[in-house]
């Protein structure tokens, strides 16, 4: 049988309606497309795309049930790896990771693995199979800070082996990143809550509206009978570019911004919380995080939307399909282009006028690429005298974040970098005997998948320890 070259397509709405509402952008696979795809996996015997994976799921197993059309089969097998299969479908950057390792790669696309994953999640959901059963306890209690991917992976390999564990999540809803960071069109919220009703299930308990280091400190989990803490308490703590203009009103950081719209809904009519709608708008950064923001302002109703990049497109760091999206739905690039200054409406005449402090614009300047260093990247350099100005109401920095200060300052002992990330060895322990940490919290901002596979790392090494103890 003639291998087919390209992946198949994933159904997207129309840009130009998407564009408009908060629905999912991309519709799924059919049965008939996931075994169409599932039957271009060459099943090698080495299984590289497996390396590629950071919770290392067997993925020619679940592929090959797809293709028995065992979908529940195929289920059952992501589960012993991953404990949020539909989120992972949805928004890990496969093409990176285990699709990169795919030997059909070499010559053709790869098999569109992290598609399959979301088609066998999203069919048992929808068939409501499979009924977790909930192990039998081992007498031993674990605290999970946070209840963010590192949190949930962690929380739920301990459950599985009869842990009785406790998450402590300082917002209102669990999910982490993924309830106040991740829109609706790229991850609809109700997936993340069934996620976290299947670790309900397994004996997993959450306590929201907790916050450590003030509701309670680790100190106190510990005299409250719990052997180990994991700290998956993520990188919510905005960057600034500090540039005159950063403290007017209309400039958001972007998980301000967000937080604002996918857990706050502010998008809705009777919200109490402000946000946006309509303007002009600029958005400085070029991760998926900047995309995210720059497509929710879009169907927030803003008349334009600016992306303001420092490098060039080859070097942006979002998922190409993000970026893809992006410009299908009319978001416009300004790349090789550095910010300078805020610019602000100001009469100090009268400091009663609401439009005092507000954003007028965003004045930048143009830059070039230089000599590649001794990595080979070539950092950006400005061009003098190129500065311009775009008219913008609104301004949205997403230039990366830094792990919550909040820990760090109220456990003793616990070693942190520069950067305020927690400092672990190879099995996620911290400085501190029975304390773990993973996830954001130790490299500031990356991967959901990342984070999982840090979760798990030390879920592992906690079971060891109290084993051992």
């Amino acid at each position: 049988m003639a291998v087919i070259p390209k992946k198949t397509p994933m159904p997207t709405q129309d840009a130009k309606v998407r564009a408009h509402n908060f629905s999912e952008v991309a519709t799924g696979y059919t049965v008939e497309m996931a075994v169409g795809e599932a039957a271009r996996c060459l099943n090698c015997k080495n299984k590289p795309c497996v390396s590629g994976c950071p919770v290392n799921i067997d993925i020619p197993g679940f592929i090959s049930k797809i293709k028995d059309g065992d979908f529940e089969g195929a289920y059952r097998t992501i589960s012993v790896y991953s404990s949020l299969p539909a989120v992972c479908g949805r928004v890990c950057p496969q093409e990176s990771q285990c699709e990169s390792k795919c030997t059909l790669g070499i010559k053709f696309e790869p098999v569109g693995i992290g598609r399959l994953e979301r088609f066998v999640a999203d069919m048992h959901n929808a068939s409501g199979s499979g009924k977790t059963v909930r192990p039998a306890p081992n007498g031993h209690k674990v605290a999970v800070v946070g209840s963010g991917p590192s949190g949930l992976t962690c929380a739920g390999d301990l459950a599985k082996k009869g842990y009785s564990v406790s998450v402590f999540e300082a917002l209102h809803t669990a999910g982490g990143v993924l309830v106040y960071g991740i829109p609706e069109f790229r991850l609809p919220k109700a997936i993340v809550a069934k996620e976290v009703e299947t670790l309900k299930e397994l004996g997993v308990e959450i306590d929201t509206n907790v916050v450590i280091g003030k509701t309670l400190t680790v100190d106190e989990l510990f005299d409250a009978g719990y052997e180990a803490v994991f700290i998956g308490s993520g990188a919510g703590l905005p960057n600034f570019m500090n540039i005159p203009g950063e403290s007017l009103k209309g400039v958001y950081s972007a998980n301000e911004f967000l937080t604002r719209s996918n857990l706050m809904k502010a998008f809705r009519d009777k919200s109490d919380t402000p946000i946006m709608k309509g303007g002009k708008v600029a958005i400085v950064g070029g991760g998926n995080v900047a995309m995210d923001a720059a497509r929710t302002a879009l169907r927030l109703g803003a008349e334009h939307v600016y992306i303001v990049y420092r490098r060039s497109m080859a070097e942006l760091p979002a998922r190409k399909e993000e970026v893809e999206h992006a410009e299908e739905e009319g978001i416009d690039f300004r790349l090789l282009c550095n910010p300078v200054e805020i610019l602000g409406y100001d009469n100090p005449e009268d400091r009663r006028d609401p439009k005092n402090g507000c954003v007028t614009g965003i004045k930048c300047i143009k830059m070039e690429l230089g000599e590649p260093d001794e990595r080979g990247r070539r950092s950006p350099v400005p061009i003098p005298g190129s500065e311009f100005v775009l008219d913008v109401d609104t301004v949205i920095m997403s230039i990366g974040t830094s792990p919550n200060p909040l820990i760090k300052s109220t456990v003793r002992g616990l070693d942190v970098n520069r950067r305020g990330g927690i400092i672990v060895d190879e099995s996620g322990l911290t400085s501190r005997e029975g304390i773990y940490a993973g996830g954001d919290a130790v490299t500031g901002a990356s991967t959901v998948i990342s984070a999982m596979g840090a979760g798990k790392i030390a879920a592992k090494a906690i079971d060891e320890y109290i084993t051992n103890k």
